[in-house]
């Protein structure tokens, strides 16, 4: 069996934002050789997750707009967690809702999808690096 274990660093430049990282966990599978197993995608960030969903942008506008109903961001004194001193205790839960990981089946050597199906970063609390950890396992 085969194993290979990256990390990808991401910066999303506002407090929440979405990226598409297909295409950099493609090529990890691919450098990793493996052509029939799995690829675990996980966020190393208790305020960031990892999802899989269609790449659109207005169903991107609407999951911001459906946390931040579910868990605003203001007033942060709503949240007893913020009275440690942090503001993100809405990102906390927003990844909650969000998830942590994906696993992704690979046959023939690629992300063995369903339709219009993508990898995401869903960043809740951005405006500095963050790691997502990519475990590829297989023969």
């Amino acid at each position: 069996m085969k194993s290979l274990t990256e990390h990808l660093t991401l910066n999303i430049p506002s407090r929440v934002g979405f990226a598409n990282i297909t295409p950099q966990v493609q090529g990890i599978v691919r450098q990793s050789g493996v052509r029939e197993g799995l690829v675990l995608v996980n966020s190393m960030h208790i305020t960031s997750s990892v999802f899989i969903n269609d790449d659109e942008s207005g169903l991107h506008h609407d999951y911001e707009k459906w946390l931040e109903r579910l868990a605003p961001h203001e007033p942060t004194s709503q949240y007893r967690h913020n009275l440690t001193g942090e503001d993100n205790a809405d990102a906390h839960l927003k990844r909650q809702i969000m998830g942590r990981e994906v696993v992704v089946a690979i046959t023939a050597g690629k992300l063995d999808f369903g339709p219009w199906e993508q990898i995401f970063y869903g960043e809740f609390d951005g405006r500095r690096q963050k790691r997502v950890l990519v475990k590829v396992i297989g023969e």
